[in-house]
């Protein structure tokens, strides 16, 4: 059990905010599976969100089952926290965490994500600012700064600690490196050391096995799942059952059936809405066949969802065909097809 100020956690499993990927339909389909101890929502703009709609923005839709769910700010100005902070209050937030490591040139040059990590004084305004506006558990998520740098590192998590921050997710790379450079899982062990707070590892983190290192090698209070989620959705589970003990379902995995409880989850979302993320998911998931490149190209070169849908759908009756025939294609299709599906809660 894994315990953020008064939240407990039934396993130390989380799962990492990502752009265009972890909406509502991804977050129900890792419900299904199990094992994830939080969710979390996409990166939200501070400034954007007190305007946005839970019912119609794609960012906000949540059904009843995804909690406990964090929502992920980005900050570029201290004037901005108040009101998305009263936001996140009217939203019933469980815990509000603060993107202090994105290392897009876009939210750096705007001032926020990895940027302010250049900026420690800003960075302290804005967690005292949020401390002092909510009871709610407050995270911060970063990476191990410009370059390897210990003091710094120390005395930047340090003054999250001493702020106020209840929990530090480290993405163990550096700012400006790329997914594709290998994970510092030992500096994040260096964090835990410096704090009293829980520290999560973050990157690199594809398997039962990889999960096994990064916690031999970090000792971190537990996990942050990002891109391996909508690769493999059922890896929470896994790593839940087999490192941590818990009590989890096993069940068979089909991924025709996968993809098609992905797609159904994406009527929650107004028609023009619902393509993109399928494509976005389609890129991650298409990875587990050998020749997943021809279904990503597919879906990618599609023009509209039910053409997306009937190209995926062709690809598996050809790359996974027994198990395609437990997919209710007509089902899906009316789904995609129709309004948007209200489950949303207030």
């Amino acid at each position: 059990m894994l315990k953020i100020k008064d939240k407990k956690l039934a396993v130390p499993l989380l799962l990492a905010p990502m752009a265009g990927l972890t909406h509502s339909a991804l977050r129900t389909l890792l419900l299904d599976f199990g094992g994830v101890g939080m969710l979390s929502t996409e990166m939200l703009s501070a400034r954007k969100l007190p305007v946005e709609s839970p019912r119609v923005s794609p960012y906000l839709v949540r059904t009843a089952r995804e909690a406990p769910l964090a929502y992920q700010l980005l900050v570029t100005d201290t004037r901005e926290i108040a009101p998305a902070i009263t936001a996140l209050h009217r939203l019933s937030a469980d815990v509000v965490d603060l993107n202090l490591g994105c290392p897009a040139p876009k939210v750096r040059k705007a001032g926020g994500g990895s940027s302010l990590v250049d900026n420690p004084e800003k960075v302290r305004l804005i967690i005292r600012t949020a401390r002092s506006l909510t009871d709610l558990p407050l995270t911060a998520k970063i990476r191990l700064g410009q370059r390897l740098d210990e003091p710094s590192l120390r005395d930047f998590c340090l003054m999250l600690q001493e702020e106020g921050i209840d929990l530090v997710t480290v993405h163990a790379r550096l700012s400006g490196e790329s997914f594709a450079r290998k994970p510092r899982w030992q500096w994040v062990g260096k964090v835990k050391d410096w704090l009293d707070i829980p520290v999560i590892a973050n990157g690199g983190i594809f398997s039962v096995e990889d999960a096994a290192r990064c916690l031999e090698q970090s000792g971190a209070d537990g996990l942050m799942i990002g891109r391996a989620a909508p690769q493999k959705p059922w890896l929470f589970a896994q790593i839940a059952r087999e490192i941590y003990g818990i009590s989890v379902d096993e069940c068979q995995i089909n991924l025709p059936w996968i993809y098609s409880r992905f797609a159904l989850g994406l009527a929650r979302f107004r028609p023009e809405r619902r393509l993109g993320r399928l494509k976005e998911f389609t890129h991650y998931f298409a990875l587990n066949y050998a020749f997943g490149h021809h279904l990503a190209m597919a879906v990618q070169k599609s023009s509209t969802l039910l053409l997306a849908w009937q190209r995926a759908c062709e690809f598996f009756s050809r790359s996974d065909a027994e198990k395609f025939k437990d997919v209710d294609v007509e089902e899906v299709e009316k789904a995609l097809m129709g309004k948007s599906v209200s489950e949303a809660v207030d």
